[in-house]
């Protein structure tokens, strides 16, 4: 690369041209080789991500702290009546009388099977929030970025469909129920055939189902009807 340059002469100006230093290129050094070999493409929007897209879980605020309420109750009293016991104290009333009932009820007595139901039943009902996520009006979307977990409303996506139904031709009324398994689509047509309308209602949902982007999108179930005649 040159750089002109001006001077004047005794036959007027001159120009003339003076060559500019080249540098060279830096070579890369090992930190930059190691950045580069660990560095990771980021997937483009439209390519799902590899992994299970799981449920949201519940915090199950309210029955955990019912539980701990009952538990802290019943310790703390049992702790404070052993506590006077130990300190040649009478035992409270109550336990005396529960000790007693206990002692003197069978084991097939009406009382003692009820309360062992309400136990059994109160320990059932804890396990099965304890082992199921809940937030059943949640309907998982499918990951696409890394990092990201949404979920979808079970209304919201009744309200896309049943959008995307109206704007089918003959369809009067829709009413639309989503489920996490099955959406079923209850339509009202006024007009054009039953087949073709149910046909285009078909091909239009199924369309917006899969554009949704559900993990586990759900079946399609459609039904129509011909709209009463008035009078």
């Amino acid at each position: 690369m040159s750089e002109p340059s001006y001077s004047d002469g005794p036959d007027g100006p001159e120009h003339r041209t003076q060559r500019l230093p080249v540098v060279a290129p830096e070579p890369l050094g090992p930190e930059r080789n190691a950045s580069s070999s660990t560095h990771r493409p980021v997937p483009a929007a439209d390519e799902p991500v590899r992994g299970r897209a799981g449920r949201f879980w519940s915090g199950r605020r309210i029955p955990a702290a019912l539980l701990a309420l009952v538990v802290l109750g019943a310790s703390g009293l049992f702790l404070y009546d052993v506590a006077a016991v130990r300190a040649d104290h009478p035992a409270m009333r109550w336990r005396r009388s529960l000790a007693d009932g206990l002692a003197e009820r069978s084991l097939d007595d009406v009382w003692v099977l009820t309360g062992a139901g309400i136990a059994a039943a109160l320990g059932l009902w804890l396990l099965l929030l304890a082992l199921t996520p809940g937030l059943r009006s949640l309907l998982t979307m499918s990951r696409r970025h890394h990092g990201v977990h949404a979920a979808l409303d079970r209304t919201a996506a009744a309200l896309v469909l049943r959008d995307r139904a109206q704007e089918v031709s003959g369809v009067q009324s829709v009413r639309v129920r989503s489920g996490r398994r099955k959406a079923a689509v209850r339509a009202v047509s006024h007009f054009r055939e039953l087949g073709e309308v149910r046909a285009d209602l078909e091909s239009a949902l199924t369309t917006a189902i899969a554009e949704l982007g559900l993990a586990k999108p759900p079946k399609l179930s459609v039904r129509v009807h011909r709209a009463a005649k008035k009078g």
